[in-house]
């Protein structure tokens, strides 16, 4: 059973040129076309294509991640890949946001777009290699910042302002004065903010405030 594909881009020849492209691939059958968003809503309705390759920068008429949006909303089976020029990261998570199944840019070589449609076609995801390296990235970034909220939230409220004032400069016997605390039991607590938050140096305490935003300014 071939895959069936409805094109959506604003371009008559690039529409042109990636059904031929398509038709000669085994298993894959481009049913049908669109120039912009709206015709590509009703397209989908009419032609139930398994795959939709949608452009995403249409400027007549509805953009392609309106229309991923409203598409998969009522007919979330239909899976969509988004075509672009933008190699951008902005664009990338608001395509996974909008419910496609994956990107790829339009500089791709033709056997790379046919894997992409294949994979898409499967009920998998697909996207471009550099895109990838960039999801990761975040997700590794997230990890970590995630790990820094953890650790944080371990700290009492009086821990946390004891940090605060270290980050600030301020000597155990000054943050005693202002705390009406005792010398010992700033450098307790200090001991006991380190220990949770896994530092051992007070350059990092200070390192990790800035981080924080606990100086009302960050890195």
């Amino acid at each position: 059973m071939s895959t069936t594909i409805l094109l959506v881009d604003d371009h008559a020849v690039v529409r042109s040129g990636l059904k031929m492209l398509l038709n000669e691939v085994d298993g894959v059958e481009v049913v049908g076309e669109a120039s912009e968003g709206d015709e590509a809503i009703k397209k989908v309705e009419e032609l139930q294509p398994h795959l939709v390759l949608m452009d995403l920068s249409m400027p007549h008429g509805r953009d392609g991640l309106s229309a991923t949006i409203e598409i998969k909303k009522r007919w979330p089976g239909t899976q969509i890949l988004i075509l672009t020029m933008h190699d951008d990261e902005e664009y990338l998570f608001r395509v996974i946001q909008a419910g496609a199944s994956g990107c790829i840019l339009k500089s791709a070589l033709h056997h790379e777009l046919v894997q992409a449609i294949k994979i898409v076609a499967e009920g998998s995801a697909y996207l471009y290699p550099t895109a990838t390296k960039r999801l990761m990235e975040d997700y590794l970034d997230r990890i970590k910042n995630g790990a820094d909220r953890d650790t944080y939230s371990l700290l009492t409220e009086r821990e946390k302002e004891v940090l605060t004032l270290i980050a600030k400069g301020f000597s155990n016997k000054e943050i005693a004065e202002k705390l009406v605390l005792s010398v010992k039991t700033i450098e307790n607590h200090k001991s006991h903010i380190m220990e949770k938050l896994k530092l051992k140096t007070r350059p990092e305490l200070v390192e990790y405030a800035l981080k924080k935003g606990l100086l009302g300014y960050g890195v």
